[in-house]
């Protein structure tokens, strides 16, 4: 099996740790692979490590602008596809419909979930994702095959596009080992002290449908009642987001004396800030299958968490859950938390036991052989067409 990938935009985060890690995981063997060509710009394909049967092919146009990137998929791809492999994957969500077979992914649950979307209002954000609706709607439309990350997601992609032709499945990603670390014995509420608090790690861009500002809220009103946690918020800042963070923290906390916001952190270094924090929380409203969720439940720690998409299919009894656009809720939760170490103690050990169902090894055992079932099946019906179409027809494989 031949297998053809477009990496032509997965330019950072999830997507490159993603296609990396099937790569590394997967059993060539096993999956019966040949070749695996990937196309991608530079500083997605410097991130793939050397293997025997994989083939790095940089095209220039992909270094550029989005519209460069659209064209080289509409009119270079298709033929690059049938001079190299057998069926195309398109893992960022967006495929030709000039090569078949083609598998798209779903990864990004904003352009389907429209009333988060519109927390961006009139800006070209939200005309993008609007752009991303009506091109990811076709592409899961025309695709004979769909990866999704949740059966959350699943569910509400299916309301937008009706029954889709292809065939789908639900593979959810994995977490690295560097995460993992068993849960710690859980101290009792009088070892914390305003100098000594209870370390809450909260690892996201700061964006608008990630609703830093109302953990901050929670976090002081706690501390007014002396409650000593501290928040540290970790991660890059979509514009409007960092500055609505920024001013609640210099409202709530002008001394920084336990809110704190310390901007991105390179992947390589996030195991140690995981294991550094006493707890975490997250609080977003809009997910497909929150990485970050997986690798806090991996690092062993107690989590207070969104019950809003997909979390309550991952976390499951593992954390304790809050509407995240209530701050009293999340003030609640965060008070269960450090009242309770017999509580913390349970939840992060039932956290970091599911965190062990998400492997990269599943992952890319299971993407490879659902490429392999839908080929199968494209060639199978490539066959049954031939064979019932009149004689001197042409058909197009």
């Amino acid at each position: 099996m031949r297998i053809g990938i477009d990496a032509s935009n997965l330019r950072s985060g999830g997507g490159q740790t993603h296609l990396s890690a099937l790569l590394e995981n997967v059993d060539a063997r096993d999956a019966g692979l040949e070749q695996v060509v990937v196309w991608g710009p530079r500083v997605t394909l410097r991130r793939l490590a050397p293997r025997p049967w994989l083939v790095k092919t940089e095209c220039p146009e992909l270094g550029g602008s989005t519209a460069s990137r659209l064209a080289w998929r509409r009119r270079s791809l298709p033929e690059l596809a049938r001079a190299d492999c057998d069926l195309l994957f398109a893992p960022g969500g967006l495929c030709t419909d000039r090569f078949h077979p083609v598998v798209t992914m779903s990864r990004n649950m904003l352009p389907f979930q429209w009333r988060e979307a519109a927390r961006y209002g009139p800006t070209r954000m939200l005309a993008r994702l609007a752009l991303l609706r009506f091109l990811q709607k076709r592409s899961f439309c025309t695709a004979d095959g769909i990866i999704f990350l949740s059966q959350f997601a699943q569910r509400a992609i299916l309301r937008a596009t009706g029954p889709l032709p292809g065939k789908t499945a639900v593979i959810p990603h994995g977490v690295a080992e560097p995460f993992f670390r068993a849960p710690r014995p859980q101290h009792p509420p009088c070892d914390y002290s305003t100098t000594s608090p209870l370390r809450i790690l909260y690892t996201s861009i700061v964006d608008v449908y990630k609703h830093q500002w109302h953990v901050a809220e929670a976090a002081a009103q706690l501390r007014s009642e002396g409650i000593p946690i501290a928040i540290e918020f970790v991660g890059d800042s979509y514009p409007s987001a960092g500055r609505r963070l920024q001013s609640a923290m210099r409202r709530l906390d002008p001394d920084g004396e336990f809110l704190a916001a310390t901007g991105p952190v390179d992947h390589t270094a996030l195991p140690s800030r995981y294991h550094a924090a006493d707890a975490f929380v997250f609080a977003s409203s809009c997910e497909n299958l929150p990485n970050i969720l997986l690798e806090a439940m991996a690092a062993g720690l107690p989590i207070a968490c969104s019950r809003q998409g997909p979390m309550p299919e991952i976390l499951r009894a593992g954390g304790l859950y809050f509407d995240p656009l209530q701050p009293q809720e999340i003030v609640g939760a965060l008070r269960q938390l450090v009242a309770d170490a017999g509580l913390r103690e349970r939840v992060a050990v039932e956290a970091h036991e599911r965190a062990r169902q998400f492997s990269w090894a599943n992952c890319a055992q299971a993407t490879f052989h659902f490429l392999a079932d839908v080929l199968k099946s494209h060639r199978g019906h490539v066959i049954e067409t031939r064979r019932l179409s009149p004689v001197g027809s042409s058909i197009a494989a």
